[in-house]
């Protein structure tokens, strides 16, 4: 059946696509390098001895403090395995670490002190990070050698996540298991802890001796660095890391080059980079392999990031590659301060859970808005090439062996300051060799996700799109080679949704279905769908909401 398209729809699509054009064109800017003193110290001259026995704290810390007070430079780790506890980057020192020196954090907890943080988003007390500072400025960490954080002492363990030798080996290797036998924790107050609602988080009901009492579960995470200015990350393998690796936290001119950073694929919480609340932030030929999500954007979470009240905001993100990881490129879900004005372009992901993974919840509230992604390239992604989702749950992206979920009851509520916001995206030539769908949107019914692009894209996948309570949302020259269940595009209770030039190489019978009475204003135009026997129309759906154009 072909509709003539109103003009009413024709304004709409066209005032969209204009704003999207504008977001593409605009640019962040790029943070200048700081600059250092031209004086170096090498950490041996202070007493450091890379052994792999000797304990470094107080030569290295020595060194850091030495420079910082002369008025900043070089701080030398040569080749060598120095074992060290936690250190902290002062003003003007460059950390520099040269090819065949690690830096090895001990598995000693009793000498990472616990102190006021941020985890997740909220106020915590956690155990001291291997690596953090406070208010610096012109810092950095740069080189060809290893900082490793000794994490596998500190995580639990998920059995579903290693081999059945691992496991046993793990297992036998000491530390405790959960009640189910289905966790492994390296100590009792880990495991007490983890029975805990958020126990880290800082209220007057909580004395020291209630911290002390649960002090392994409060992983650090590896390099901390919080409220600096004209920091630079460069050339050095970051690995290993207790809980996120690198977590700027409201930080700003933030440049990362040519780093490498590294996490077994089971790690706990092994975030790559959890960039949070900064601004002026550059991340560019970089490679992530990691247990959790890769190159993640944040702002605070719930109520403690509204207050904050710092979003995330002119980031560009280029020529980085993620291998495992749950989410290549990401946004959320703590970013209840605001994720804006970000631009991520040639980056590949091989083997990363989704690839592009946009996601919160009820609760958190936060606006996202004007990101510009484009020329992604992707291969084997076992779930969602490019994902939405408003409805995240805090668990892993894929389903553990055995694990059962249940959809989320749709529900409209009232929209206040805890409603998150996604709008204004534009993302285009997108390639995907391999992935279960290619395209999942699902946003809240009283806050659809909105004023999306997806252009110019070809996706190999199991499924193809799948789009939920989503509004002036635009497909363009979007090519689906799908296999296996239909329909191939399926659209629930959404309203102004494109599709233009839109081509479907599957012989499934149903190549669009629409579903609900509140799906309106669908137009497809330069197609090979034909709406007269590939379209469907259930739960409320009819025919008046699908428009075509020739």
């Amino acid at each position: 059946m072909i509709v003539k398209l109103m003009n009413k729809s024709v304004i709409l699509f066209a005032m969209m696509a204009c704003s999207l054009s504008a977001l593409a064109q605009s640019k962040s800017p790029i943070p200048t390098l700081p600059v250092f003193r031209k004086d170096t110290i090498r950490v041996t001259q202070t007493g450091a001895k890379g052994d792999g026995y000797a304990l470094n704290t107080v030569s290295i810390q020595k060194a850091i403090d030495q420079q910082s007070s002369q008025g900043g430079g070089v701080v030398l780790v040569t080749p060598g395995l120095f074992v060290t506890g936690p250190i902290v980057l002062k003003t003007g020192v460059n950390l520099h670490i040269q090819s065949g020196a690690t830096l090895l954090f001990s598995s000693d907890k009793s000498l990472y002190p616990l102190v006021e943080a941020n985890w997740e988003g909220l106020p915590q007390m956690r155990n001291q990070s291997p690596i953090s500072a406070t208010g610096a400025s012109r810092i950095a960490i740069t080189g060809a050698g290893v900082i490793d954080g000794n994490g596998d002492a500190w995580r639990m363990v998920k059995k579903d996540k290693l081999t059945e030798s691992n496991w046993k080996k793990l297992v036998a290797s000491g530390g405790i298991l959960s009640e189910d036998k289905k966790t492994w924790y390296p100590s009792t107050t880990a495991l007490k802890g983890s029975q805990m609602q958020n126990p880290g988080v800082i209220s007057p009901d909580k004395d020291a001796a209630f911290y002390e009492s649960i002090k392994d579960f409060l992983r650090p995470n590896m390099v901390l660095l919080t409220s600096c200015k004209d920091v630079w990350l460069q050339g050095v393998t970051f690995q290993n890391s207790p809980a996120w690796c690198l977590h700027p936290l409201m930080c700003e001119n933030l440049t990362v080059q040519q780093i490498n950073v590294k996490n077994p694929w089971y790690a706990q919480n092994g975030d790559g980079i959890d960039v949070e609340s900064c601004k002026n932030v550059l991340i560019e030929h970089s490679v992530f392999d990691v247990g959790d999500d890769a190159l993640c954007m944040k702002s605070g979470r719930d109520a403690a990031g509204r207050q904050r009240a710092k979003p995330t905001e002119n980031v560009l993100i280029r020529n980085c590659l993620v291998y495992a990881a749950h989410g290549g490129f990401v946004i959320g879900s703590e970013m209840s301060g605001g994720v804006r004005n970000i631009e991520v372009s040639q980056c590949t992901f091989i083997g990363t859970d989704i690839g592009l993974r946009f996601k919160s919840t009820r609760g958190r509230g936060g606006v996202v808005e004007n990101i510009y992604i484009h020329d992604i390239y992707m291969k084997d992604i076992p779930g969602e090439a490019i994902l939405f989702d408003l409805y995240y749950a805090a668990k892993d992206p894929l389903p553990l062996a055995g694990e059962v979920r249940e959809l989320p009851a749709v529900v409209q509520m009232p929209v206040d300051e805890t409603t998150p916001i996604f709008r204004n995206f534009v993302i285009r030539d997108v390639y995907t060799n391999g992935a279960a769908k290619a395209i999942f949107i699902r946003g809240l019914p009283e806050m659809p996700v909105q004023n999306i692009s997806l252009e110019n894209m070809v996706f190999q996948s199991k499924k193809g799109v799948d789009l939920q309570e989503a509004q002036q949302v635009r497909l363009k020259n979007v090519k689906l080679y799908t296999k296996g269940t239909q329909p191939i595009i399926d659209i629930t209770q959404s309203n102004q949704i494109s599709l233009v030039g839109m081509e479907v190489n599957n012989p499934a019978a149903i190549k669009l279905r629409l579903n609900g009475d509140r799906c309106k204003a669908i137009m497809l135009s330069k197609s090979n769908i034909n709406p007269a026997n590939e379209a469907a129309f259930e739960l409320g759906a009819n025919s008046q909401s699908l428009q075509v154009q020739q």
